[in-house]
C-alpha cells in the first residue's frame, strides 16, 4: 500500500458520501411533487423523516460494532450498494407505505453502515492531518448538497416528474459501488487497531469507554444539536421557502442547498487548515470553535424563520451554513480526541445513533406546527431550531471548561 493511499482513500470515500448525502436530501428536494400526486399532508412527510431518522439511529450503532471488528471495506462497499438500490426502487413507489419502506428503513438502514467505519478508516489513515481530511469528507457532503438542487431542477425540467430523479441516483451510486469491490483497499492501521481488541467482552469495552467518558457525552450534545437542526432544515426548508415567498420548486431547492452549502463548503475547509494548525498547541480549540459556531447559529436560525423578504432569507440561510461549517470541522474529531482508537468506530455508531433518535423529532415538529398554523408554524419551527443550537453550545463549552483536559488520548 503506497504512502499515497490515504489521499486516494479520501477521494473515494469523500464521492461516496457525495452520493450519501445527495440521496438523503432528494425526498425533502421532492417534497411539493411528491404530495401532489400522492396526497399526502405535511404531517404524513413528517412521519416518514422521522421514520428515516429513526431508522438510522437504530442500525448505525450496529454499524459501529461491525466496523470495529470486521473489514472496514467490505462494509462500505455493501453499504453503498445496497442503499443505492433502495434509492432507486423508491422511485416505484406509489403510497405511504411504499415512501416508509424504501426511503425510511431500507434506504436509511443501507447508508447506516457507511459512516462510523469511513470515518474510524479515515482516521486511522491520518493522523497529523486528520482535521483536514475530516472537513474534504465533509465538505462532500455540501458538494453534494450543492448540486443535488440544480440536478433535481434539471431532471424535473428533463422527464417532467420526481421518480427519474430516485432512478438516476440510485443508479450512478450503484455503479460506485461495484467500482469500490476493486479499487477499495482494506487492512493499514484500521486493520491493526481491530486485532487489537482483547479477546472477551469487547462490545461491553467499547460502550463503557463511550458511556463512562464525561467528554464524549457533552461532544455528543454539541453534535446532536446540529443534527436536530438540519434535519429539519433539510426536510423542511425548500418548501418553507417555496410556500412563503412563492418560489417555484426548483429555485426553492437550488437556492436553500446552493447558498447553505456554499458557505459551509468554505467555512469547514478554513476551519479544517486552522484547527490542524492550531490544536497541537492549544488542544481544547476545537471545543473553543465549535462553541462559537453554535453560540453564533442560534440567533441566525432564528433569523431565518423569521425574515421579512426572500433576500433576508438567504442571508440568514448562507449565515446558518457559516455556523454549521465551523462546528463540523471538528464534530468527529471531537469526540476521537477522547477515545482510545480500537472503539471509535464504535463511538462514532454511538454519537449517531443518539444524534439521530433526537434529531427525529425535528422533521416531525415542524410537519405538526406547518399542519396546524401553516407558514408561521414554519416560523416558530425554525426558531427553535435556534434554541437547539445554544443548549448543544453549552454542551460543548462544559467539556471543554471542565472533562476534557482529563479525557484526552494521546496519540
Amino acid at each position: 500500500m503506497g504512502k499515497n493511499y490515504k489521499w486516494l482513500l479520501l477521494a473515494f470515500l469523500s464521492l461516496a458520501f457525495f452520493f450519501h448525502q445527495a440521496d438523503r436530501v432528494l425526498f425533502g428536494l421532492l417534497t411539493i411533487p411528491i404530495q401532489d400526486e400522492l396526497h399526502l399532508t405535511d404531517l404524513q412527510i413528517g412521519w416518514i423523516n422521522t421514520a428515516l431518522f429513526c431508522t438510522l439511529a437504530i442500525a448505525t450503532p450496529i454499524g459501529g460494532f461491525l466496523g470495529d471488528r470486521f473489514s472496514r471495506k467490505w462494509i462500505i462497499t455493501f453499504s453503498l450498494l445496497f442503499w443505492s438500490l433502495m434509492t432507486a426502487c423508491t422511485g416505484l413507489v406509489g403510497g405511504m407505505c411504499g415512501l416508509i419502506f424504501f426511503r425510511s428503513i431500507a434506504t436509511g438502514g443501507g447508508e447506516s453502515f457507511y459512516m462510523p467505519s469511513a470515518i474510524a478508516l479515515l482516521a486511522a489513515h491520518h493522523r497529523e492531518t486528520r482535521s483536514v481530511a475530516f472537513s474534504i469528507h465533509q465538505a462532500a457532503l455540501y458538494v453534494g448538497l450543492m448540486f443535488s438542487g440544480a440536478l433535481v431542477a434539471w431532471t424535473l425540467h428533463l422527464f417532467g416528474g420526481w421518480r427519474p430523479v430516485f432512478f438516476t441516483f440510485g443508479g450512478l451510486g450503484f455503479l460506485l459501488g461495484v467500482v469500490f469491490v476493486w479499487a477499495l483497499k482494506d487492512g493499514g492501521n484500521g486493520r491493526t487497531e481491530r486485532m487489537s481488541l482483547p479477546h472477551g467482552s469487547t462490545i461491553s469495552q467499547s460502550l463503557r469507554a463511550y458511556f463512562c467518558n464525561p467528554s464524549a457525552i457533552l461532544a455528543t450534545g454539541g453534535f446532536v444539536s446540529v443534527v436536530f437542526a438540519n434535519n429539519a432544515y433539510l426536510s423542511w426548508a425548500p418548501k418553507f421557502m417555496a410556500r412563503k415567498f412563492e418560489l417555484s420548486v426548483g429555485s426553492a431547492g437550488s437556492g436553500t442547498m446552493l447558498y447553505h452549502h456554499i458557505a459551509a463548503f468554505a467555512a469547514i475547509m478554513a476551519g479544517a487548515f486552522i484547527t490542524d494548525a492550531c490544536v497541537k498547541r492549544h488542544p481544547r480549540f476545537r471545543l473553543v470553535l465549535q462553541t462559537t459556531a453554535l453560540m453564533l447559529g442560534a440567533p441566525t436560525l432564528m433569523f431565518l424563520g423569521m425574515a421579512p423578504s426572500c433576500a433576508a432569507a438567504w442571508t440568514g440561510v448562507t449565515l446558518y451554513g457559516v455556523a454549521r461549517g465551523l462546528f463540523e470541522v471538528n464534530s468527529h474529531a471531537s469526540l476521537f480526541d477522547v477515545i482510545e482508537p480500537r472503539h471509535r468506530s464504535t463511538a462514532e455508531g454511538l454519537m449517531t445513533m443518539i444524534a439521530f433518535f433526537a434529531g427525529s423529532l425535528s422533521p416531525l415538529m415542524i410537519g405538526a406546527l406547518a399542519d396546524r398554523m401553516g407558514i408561521r408554524g414554519f416560523e416558530i419551527g425554525f426558531s427553535l431550531l435556534g434554541v437547539a443550537y445554544f443548549l448543544g453550545g453549552l454542551s460543548t463549552l462544559a467539556s471543554a471548561l471542565f472533562t476534557f483536559r482529563r479525557d484526552r488520548v494521546a496519540e
